[in-house]
């Protein structure tokens, strides 16, 4: 695997620094690593302490394995994915850390090679994996999921009104011949719109893919999970910061830290707590953290991110 070839601009990289709030001798897990660019700046200030990057894409592990040799010791490189975080630490035997980054975008590197299927920008065969060893690609989502399915999926993660049209449109397709590549599905979408839907703004594709994507790598079951495990595993005063680029994603978090920062869920009316909760984290910012102009302008695929963090009581 040509690790040089993995490259992804690192968002929000000081505000993350500054959210983990990292301590020389701190365990952190870096859950997305991607090319290493937040795993090597977390790496860089540790002294004692050891950083963890996982990531389950075979290039990412490549790339960042690379770019975190020089730091020896201080980094192990897992491929897997930050789901199993409990799992991982457990086999490393550690049974306690400082801090959890997540960065849930799609890498720039994924998005621009256009083999891997993710872009509707170019010509390639239907696939969207993250991970080349999951059975589950874009082409059995397009090709062999009912029409009822696609449709459920186009709304609810892609958050496409015409959702309808275009699940009835690719059912129809497909029964002619397979929708094999990205620019056949790509093209597909568009002229399943009305004509006005197609004009001015986003690519008229770019929420069916983005829905496909997250169904083929089941992107959005895996983040509550995640954060409650990683949440389990913070040392108290640790932190878990969070990096989201749609509001599908950046509602579960929020809704997440909100929900383990409760505490007490008895009704108003009870004279005395008998559910027993208490509050695990509180929020550290109340609004999310957003990329600055500087970023904005060097970066304007961060326009959408947004940071939120959480420190463990």
């Amino acid at each position: 695997m040509e690790a040089m070839n993995f490259s992804h601009r690192s968002v929000l990289l000081y505000e993350c620094m500054e959210g983990l709030a990292i301590r020389q001798d701190g365990i952190y897990v870096d859950g997305t690593a991607g090319g290493g660019g937040h795993s090597a700046e977390i790496a860089s200030r540790l002294g004692e302490g050891k950083l963890i990057a996982i990531d389950q894409d075979e290039a990412a592990i490549a790339a960042a394995s690379a770019r975190l040799e020089p730091f020896g010791q201080r980094a192990v490189v897992v491929r897997s994915n930050f789901c199993e975080i409990a799992s991982v630490c457990r086999e490393l035997g550690i049974d306690g850390i400082d801090g959890l980054l997540l960065d849930l975008g799609v890498s720039s590197y994924q998005l621009d090679t256009p083999e891997r299927g993710f872009s509707y920008q170019a010509d390639a065969p239907l696939d969207m994996r993250m991970d080349k060893r999951k059975s589950l690609d874009a082409y059995r989502v397009v090709n062999e999921y009912p029409e009822s399915k696609l449709k459920k999926i186009l709304y609810d993660y892609g958050e496409e009104r015409f959702a309808p049209a275009i699940a009835a449109a690719i059912v129809r397709e497909r029964a002619k011949a397979p929708i094999e590549t990205t620019a056949q599905l790509s093209n597909l979408i568009k002229y399943a719109m009305p004509p006005a839907a197609r004009e001015g703004g986003h690519h008229p594709a770019k929420r069916s893919f983005q829905a496909i994507r997250i169904e083929v790598n089941g992107e959005l079951d895996v983040i509550e999970p995640a954060i409650r495990d990683a949440v389990r595993l913070l040392k108290p005063g640790g932190r878990i910061a969070i990096i989201t680029f749609h509001s599908l994603e950046d509602r579960i978090v929020k809704q997440t830290f909100a929900d383990l920062s409760r505490g007490c869920t008895c009704p108003k009316d009870f004279p005395i707590c008998v559910c027993g909760n208490r509050p695990t984290v509180k929020t550290v910012n109340k609004k999310p953290i957003l990329p600055n102009a500087e970023e904005l302008s060097e970066n304007p695929r961060s326009r959408s991110a947004k940071l939120r963090v959480a420190q463990k009581l």
